[in-house]
């Protein structure tokens, strides 16, 4: 029926469609605006875990432009799920001129 999550500090609350009761997941309405990103120390053993429960991949795990390992994963019931952590610092100039290259590779393969 209903499931609490601790991630760390935090609690998660989790709970089964009800439809007599408006509560439906989001293969039921098509979709979700809402991911949620959990920041933790070992990324990739977080991911894993993630498929191993059930989770499909959305976005590779991969390092990206902004200095942070970061994937996303939808759930069986399909919330999604973003998963990160930060691996390098970068000036705002770096930064920049990361995403710019990251923006050109992207054209190039659209």
């Amino acid at each position: 029926m209903h499931a609490s999550l601790r991630i760390g500090d935090s609690m998660l609350m989790l709970n089964d469609e009800f439809p007599d009761y408006g509560t439906l997941s989001p293969l039921s309405t098509g979709g979700s605006a809402v991911t949620i990103h959990i920041y933790t120390e070992n990324v990739d053993a977080a991911f894993n875990r993630a498929l191993s429960a059930g989770a499909q991949v959305k976005m590779p795990l991969a390092d990206q432009f902004w200095g942070d390992r970061y994937g996303v994963v939808a759930d069986p019931f399909g919330h999604k799920w973003s998963l990160g952590a930060h691996i390098k610092d970068m000036s705002p100039e770096e930064m920049q001129r990361e995403q710019d290259r990251a923006m050109a590779a992207m054209k190039k393969t659209a």
